[in-house]
């Protein structure tokens, strides 16, 4: 399974990482999303969610 956040769809970024002289060469950004246990419809899952959904109180934790 991919590091997907189950809530927003929070996914790896691309971008570039620059040099001191400015050259470019590809790079990706992780999304900071942790495995937890979660409450959907009275069943517990363990999912991925962002810590930015979790700080927000949008997941059910057990």
């Amino acid at each position: 399974m991919s590091r997907v956040c189950s809530v927003c769809g929070k996914a790896k970024l691309s971008g570039n990482k620059v040099s001191h002289s400015n050259r470019k060469t590809p790079r990706s950004y992780n999304a900071n999303v942790q495995k937890v246990r979660v409450v959907n419809d009275g069943v517990v899952t363990s999912e991925y969610v962002c810590t930015r959904c979790l700080k927000g109180n949008k997941v059910e934790r057990v």
